[in-house]
């Protein structure tokens, strides 16, 4: 066994060459062996970062577009060139198969190409002679230092969420990754210097809770982009908002796939593997309540079953369909709401418990597993597990299918399976969700749209990427402007009108 690999920050440029009161460790998931040790970022680390990118700003927010975008596209052939050698990162710490590493990364990338059209997402609009002799045009401009506080279970895509967008509008950036997978945000960190962005603009720090309140709290900190759990997502937002800062703040879920008894059963069941078992279930967007007329319900578990038979588990580099969980905590918590949901008296159709895996060693795996006749007062349907658990609660109609959906306190994404085009269109009007798919079962939105949710799902006024990212990594201005004619003058007092 290797020693493990120092993980350190990134600052102003280079690693950073001190030596850390507090480390973390780093795990393969797969394997159970630790793989690094991170140091942990004290407050006034932080805070050294934050005054780097402070004093970069200066610079890089009156750069010009022409030179922010040519470093985009040179991130952009760095990052298509090694999303091979990042995918692996992901995989040795995360623990997702490779293939769903790499279209992690390849969504991200989607974001890095949106960005670089920055010149013509900045522009604003203009109007001559809107009273006489008077112009009045808007333009966007930069906020500042802002901080990226990213989660577990995309390493990769959410960091490349919000990056592209803040520093090619012209802001300077401190990334805090989790601590749980840092090593693909290194390697991005490290792509962006190799693409030429000067050395203050980014800054990675990795830490725990002291580190993020050290940014939330931070007076030059202008803005935070965080993704996680809805607790933490409520306290990023409280806080960093009682602090001055503009905060989006993207929480957890409880997705629901509602199928209708015209649904193609096969399409529908398919669906259901894929959105409730690909990473693990350790996706803000995976279908962990799958909502079933009951006419059709015997036939489609029928069929989830059947398809469950031959998921393989284990280590994502050997081919296998479905990788461990992020840590062993994480395991045993998820097995606990199995059991929780077993007591409850759901019928268990599929136990993930135990069952063999594809792994060296003794990884964090729980298999897919599979609950029918599950009740909206269990366990199992109330809280967000993030794990490979699907749970099946039948129903009698649409209408109480729609009910159901839409008095959880969570609003992130949902779809319907369905033939019916006027249901489907009656359900994108009336579901209370932020992100709909029809006979799609993860509707995460092209990098020119925005991501985000509804209800507790959401703190702030701001989704990610797309329009809205823009905007909110910028702030309007409107400049009223009058060049007078050599000839003219005079003195008037009276309120200006326009005339």
């Amino acid at each position: 066994m290797t020693a493990p690999a120092r993980i350190t920050h990134f600052i102003d440029g280079s690693p950073w060459g001190g030596q850390a009161e507090r480390t973390s460790p780093v795990y393969n998931p797969a394997t159970g062996e630790q793989t690094g040790e991170l140091d942990l970022a004290s407050g006034d680390l932080v805070g050294e970062a934050v005054a780097a990118a402070h004093t970069a700003f200066a610079e890089w927010g009156r750069t010009s577009l022409a030179k922010r975008v040519q470093v985009l596209f040179r991130f952009r052939e760095l990052l298509n060139e090694r999303k091979g050698e990042i995918a692996a990162l992901i995989t040795a710490e995360h623990g997702k198969v490779l293939s769903d590493a790499e279209g992690e990364v390849a969504r991200g990338l989607e974001v890095v190409e949106f960005a670089c059209g920055i010149p013509h997402l900045m522009k604003g609009g203009y109007s001559e002679s809107a009273s006489t002799g008077v112009d009045v045009y808007s333009i966007r401009q930069p906020l500042g230092v802002c901080a990226v506080i990213s989660p577990f279970n995309f390493p990769a895509m959410v960091p490349l969420w919000f990056l592209p967008v803040a520093i090619a509008t012209g802001n300077t950036v401190v990334l805090k990754p989790s601590e749980k997978d840092p090593s693909a945000a290194q390697a991005i960190v490290e792509l962006w210097h190799e693409a030429g962005l000067p050395g203050g603009v980014l800054q990675l720090v990795h830490g725990d809770k002291e580190a993020v309140d050290a940014l939330l709290t931070h007076p030059d900190v202008k803005a935070v982009s965080f993704v996680g759990s809805t607790p933490i997502a409520k306290y990023v937002y409280e806080t960093g908002t009682a602090h001055g800062k503009r905060v989006q703040a993207l929480g957890g879920a409880k997705n629901h796939m509602l199928v209708l008894p015209d649904a193609d059963l096969d399409l529908a069941a398919d669906a259901a593997i894929n959105a409730g078992f690909g990473s693990a279930g350790e996706r803000c967007m995976a279908i962990s309540a799958l909502v079933v007329v009951d006419s059709v319900a015997d036939e489609l578990v029928a069929k989830i079953s059947e398809r469950m038979a031959s998921l393989r588990t284990g280590d994502g580099t050997r081919g296998t369909d479905m990788g461990p969980l992020v840590t062993a905590a994480h395991r045993d918590k998820v097995a606990g709401y199995i059991d929780a949901g077993e007591e409850a008296g759901a019928t268990l159709v599929v136990d993930g418990r135990g069952g063999d895996v594809d792994a060296d060693g003794e990884g964090f795996f729980v298999n897919p597993t599979l609950f029918d006749h599950v009740s909206s007062q269990m366990s199992i349907y109330t809280d967000e597990i993030f794990g490979p658990v699907l749970s099946v609660v039948r129903v009698a109609t649409y209408d109480e299918g729609l009910d159901l959906i839409n008095a959880n306190p969570y609003g992130n994404g949902t779809a319907i399976f369905t033939n019916d085009g006027g249901a489907a269109r009656r359900f994108q009007d009336e579901v209370q969700v932020g992100m709909v798919g029809i006979n799609v079962p993860i509707p995460v939105p092209v990098s020119y749209y925005s991501f985000g949710g509804w209800k507790n799902s959401l703190f702030g006024d701001s989704h990610a990427h797309g329009t809205e990212g823009v905007h909110f990594f910028t702030r309007g201005k409107v400049v009223t402007s009058r060049w007078l004619d050599p000839s003219h003058g005079g003195i008037n007092l009276g309120f200006p009108q326009n005339a």
